[in-house]
């Protein structure tokens, strides 16, 4: 059951940011276009897609962790090898308090933004806002299902799709 939801919430994430992405290159494709050719432009696309990259950014943040291809400085564990497995644990636990205390303070800008709106298509900011508060909850799931790994081992998720390492120079 634990793996069936780790592999759904993978998938379910990764098709929500490649959907934001199609969406984002899609509007900007068409709204280039149609400036070139007539000279006018869709005032909304800019808006939009701004704030589509702030959910993309927050909404992909997690992903990112799990297949270790944020920065990373190793340099302590590598120096203290026979500490590795203490020093992976007061990390993740860092990690856990910094994206809690994310989520909570996520939640208290949405809440005070909402009456705000947008420009131009007059939505509530709180709504670019909630961005923050899920995507800091979906990196406390991806980093409670990579725990384990990753304390004991230093192990990330690795597939032909997304490969932190070939990314590597």
């Amino acid at each position: 059951m634990f793996d069936l939801f780790d592999r759904w919430l993978i998938r379910l994430n990764r098709y929500a940011v490649i959907g934001i992405l199609a969406a984002m290159a899609i509007m900007v494709f068409a709204n280039v276009v149609l400036r070139y050719v007539s000279g006018n432009s869709i005032l909304w696309v800019e808006e939009v897609s701004r704030y589509l990259m702030i959910w993309l950014t927050f909404l992909g943040s997690g992903l990112v962790m799990r297949y270790g291809g944020h920065i990373g400085i190793d340099t302590l564990q590598e120096r203290l090898p026979a500490h590795a497995v203490a020093i992976r644990a007061f990390i993740l636990v860092g990690l856990l308090a910094f994206f809690g205390v994310m989520v909570w303070l996520g939640i208290v800008y949405t809440l005070r933004t909402w009456s705000q709106t947008t420009p131009v298509m007059g939505v509530p900011i709180g709504a670019v806002y909630l961005a923050m508060p899920i995507g800091f909850a979906l990196m406390i799931a991806h980093l409670l299902f990579m725990a384990a790994p990753y304390v004991r081992r230093r192990a990330f998720l690795a597939d032909a799709e997304f490969d932190a390492d070939a990314a590597k120079m």
